[in-house]
């Protein structure tokens, strides 16, 4: 009979076997959702026999774990700071440095009430709804190049209770919907992966995720520069734009905007003291 304990362990070992970064961990994530549980119960509950439901439910997680598919849509979720954000193969995986972006962007604005704010690339709607939930007052346009993604993107924000009428959801390629709309706030975590780096990422990452939101022109810089040389018709007086980039590609986004004759620009350090996100002021 097989219990929590034991499968727990066939599990891990299995997913060792496959190269997998976290097989423990990741196997009790997975427990824990087909039995419905916080994962910090199954603890608890080592000895407990499990049926053949949850058996089969667990072994065909673990299969698609074992071919490198991640987590996060196996799950079908990801935790994104308060909210519960559903993702599939319609758009990347929220990861946690722009969910350290979010966290930033929340700690400047919390006290300004009625911004107008602009995600470019949306992917998942993650950044748009943690700002939508996060700002009181606050209306978002969100863009995105993909109708799919954008589809991912509404149900989050539905998922999440954000009132329809806060994020306005438009499809085309970055700048592109607005027209003539103005933003006190921009934000984007686009493509910056060059191609060369392809070959040294993870198979969780070039095998499931959507390349196109990974990976762009010119050593990674060609969507950074496009938002940045976009910026400057949308950005209100003393408005700000914050991009999530590469750590080794401030110097040649600083040299642009020396080129464009931006003169207000600077690098945002993430947890780990990279520079992680780069930001332009007018």
């Amino acid at each position: 009979m097989e219990t929590i304990a034991s499968i727990l362990t066939k599990s891990a070992d299995f997913l060792q076997r496959e190269g997998v970064e976290n097989p423990r961990l990741d196997s009790e994530w997975m427990l824990a959702e087909v039995m419905g549980y916080p994962r910090m119960r199954l603890f608890l509950e080592y000895e407990r026999p499990l049926g053949e439901d949850v058996i089969s439910g667990m072994r065909s997680m673990v299969v698609r774990r074992g071919k490198r598919e991640p987590l996060q849509y196996i799950l079908g979720y990801v935790m994104f700071g308060d909210l519960r954000i559903k993702v599939d193969q319609r758009a990347l995986i929220p990861r946690p440095e722009t969910e350290e972006l979010v966290d930033i962007l929340i700690q400047r604005y919390r006290t300004r009430e009625g911004l107008h704010v602009l995600d470019l690339g949306t992917g998942s709607g993650a950044i748009a709804c943690a700002l939508a939930h996060a700002l009181p007052g606050s209306i978002v346009w969100a863009t995105d190049i993909r109708s799919e993604a954008l589809s991912l993107a509404r149900e989050n924000a539905q998922q999440n209770g954000i009132e329809a009428e806060r994020i306005h959801w438009l499809e085309g390629s970055w700048f592109a919907p607005l027209g003539r709309e103005s933003f006190d706030l921009i934000v984007s975590n686009p493509p910056y992966l060059a191609k060369s780096e392809l070959p040294g990422v993870e198979p969780e990452v070039g095998q499931y995720e959507p390349l196109t939101a990974l990976v762009a022109e010119d050593d990674g810089l060609a969507d950074l520069k496009t938002i940045i040389s976009g910026s400057s018709k949308h950005l209100r007086p003393g408005a700000s734009l914050f991009l999530e980039t590469g750590c080794s590609q401030h110097a040649a986004l600083a040299e642009y905007c020396r080129s464009l004759g931006i003169s207000n620009h600077g690098s945002e350090r993430d947890l780990s003291r990279k520079d992680r996100y780069f930001r332009i002021t007018v």
